[in-house]
């Protein structure tokens, strides 16, 4: 059964079209190549449609990581 952290990455993975990106909670888009701010806005689209969950404009801006990330749509997702 996979886990939140485990979709995400996956999501991550599919919309960067990197199916081996190795993914860390202390992973930034800066760290990812190709991850611009377009593919951050199709990264969290994707995860709205995925987990049927909305993200705020202020959570859009502020994400830091990817561990940041996975907390925010786990707690959006229960």
């Amino acid at each position: 059964m996979s886990t939140v952290r485990d979709d995400v990455h996956e999501v991550i993975r599919d919309v960067l079209l990197q199916p081996d990106l190795e993914l860390e909670d202390t992973s930034t888009a800066g760290d990812v190549e190709g991850w611009d701010s377009l593919a951050h806005l199709s990264v969290l689209f994707s995860l709205e449609s995925r987990f049927g969950i909305t993200f705020s404009d202020a959570e859009m801006g502020s994400i830091q990581d990817v561990g940041e990330l996975v907390r925010i749509v786990e707690r959006k997702a229960s």
